[in-house]
């Protein structure tokens, strides 16, 4: 697995720029622009934070069509797809809203 194309197609899917792919992981914007101009792996911490700030554990970020682990409804696929988009204080709101009902 490329992890690198991994990660441009995770920032693709939320239209999520390099820059805010920094903020959103609490990374330095210099770490992740050295990640694509050095075309390198990032480190397990790296990658971790990034996998943080997408909402998305590491065995996620490596699971990739893999649908034997879990069987989801398209209903559901739907509702996991716009929630990986949302930011961490959209998701919060969401919580919230939840819980309150």
């Amino acid at each position: 697995m490329d992890i690198l194309q991994r990660i441009t197609e995770l920032r693709n899917e939320r239209n999520w720029s390099k820059n805010y792919l920094a903020k959103m992981s609490d990374l330095p914007q210099s770490t992740v622009s050295n990640l694509y101009n050095r075309s390198h792996a990032p480190s397990i911490s790296t990658l971790e934070s990034i996998c943080k700030g997408f909402g998305i554990s590491l065995a996620q970020f490596f699971n990739i069509n893999n649908e034997e682990d879990t069987i989801l409804s398209e209903e559901q696929k739907q509702l996991l797809l716009e929630w990986e988009k949302l930011s961490r204080e959209q998701k919060l709101a969401i919580f919230n809203l939840l819980k309150n009902m």
